[in-house]
């Protein structure tokens, strides 16, 4: 058996959407796939068990990367098209079995949404990344046994949503300081290489000898294998959230200018923090969120650390 998973471009996304691929992968031991997906989010469905091909498609002008989807896979008859781009062009495959996103539900998360494409929306299945026994070890070279780890995410793909590194400064200190839920904790700071000035305040603020600064020196699948090794994670709405989210340890995502109801962190180990304004407020019709400032000064430090430690307590008490 053969199967075509056409997912997204951003991290985030297929992140979430990972959980359906696991899915099939579980019902059909050995079968073959070929992931369709952006160049990004390509480094997470490396260890894919099965793993045939991973096609990056770089979005080109009047969608024609699309073609170049098609001329890498007609000449196979597949199992199963599993399509969340509802793309026109995996129309013109041969599949035994096709399966399409559909239009996204706007009042559920989007997790459930992806569980509709198989009918599992009552009960969708995780996100859920893979790895090998070589990010595992890096990880653990990286992050040896030791104090725990709190692991930060201070940045994200526009700054209307974006947290002040200021505000992260304070957080790190109330949690790890004396007193704090991970008092003398080690602190891995986590963004892509060209948001390092963005998170430079962060990295600066933390002692060197509690500092683990993974910024833009990881590839994605050590990233993932780094975070399972946290104790906590603290971020801005990001795929490195969900990422965490999928790592299975307790996750704080801070929302603004998006709507939690649909992206919040996935999991019983998750929470969502945001300002006081609701969402329709800090984002109103036509407003132009990749060119405004952060909206999130209304979400102060205390907050966020009342939020952190009312998730760990609670995960604490659950085990």
């Amino acid at each position: 058996m053969r199967i075509l998973f056409i997912t997204y471009t951003r991290i985030g996304d297929a992140v979430l959407s990972t959980g359906l691929l696991d899915h099939v992968l579980r019902r059909h031991p050995g079968i073959g796939v070929t992931v369709v997906c952006g160049p990004v989010a390509a480094p997470l469905f490396t260890a894919v068990p099965g793993l045939e091909r991973i096609i990056p498609l770089e979005k080109r002008r009047f969608s024609t990367h699309w073609l170049g989807m098609w001329s890498a896979c007609w000449r196979r008859r597949w199992d199963m098209v599993i399509d969340l781009r509802n793309t026109p062009w995996s129309y013109l495959l041969a599949a035994r079995r096709r399966c399409r996103m559909g239009r996204p539900r706007d009042d559920v998360h989007r997790v459930v949404s992806l569980g509709r494409v198989l009918g599992l929306e009552a009960r969708p299945p995780a996100p859920h990344i893979w790895t090998t026994d070589a990010e595992l070890r890096r990880a653990a070279s990286l992050i040896p046994e030791g104090a725990p780890v709190l692991a930060v995410g201070p940045t994200a793909n526009w700054a209307a949503k974006t947290w002040r590194a200021a505000h992260f400064v304070t957080l790190i200190e109330s949690l790890t300081g004396p007193g704090g839920i991970l008092e003398g904790a080690r602190v891995a700071i986590f963004a892509h290489a060209d948001e390092r000035d963005a998170a430079r305040p962060v990295i600066d603020a933390i002692p060197p000898e509690r500092r683990l600064d993974f910024v833009g020196r990881l590839p994605l699948l050590e990233v993932y294998a780094c975070l399972q090794r946290a104790a906590l994670y603290v971020g801005n709405d990001s795929g490195l959230m969900h990422l965490a989210a999928a790592a299975g340890i307790p996750t704080l995502g801070l929302f603004g200018p998006s709507r939690e109801e649909l992206y919040a962190p996935w999991g019983e180990h998750s929470a969502t923090v945001r300002p006081p304004a609701e969402y329709q407020d800090l984002f109103p019709a036509g407003f132009d969120h990749r060119n405004a400032e952060t909206l999130m000064d209304g979400l102060t430090p205390d907050a966020v650390a009342t939020a952190a430690a009312a998730l760990w307590r609670r995960l604490e008490k659950a085990a």
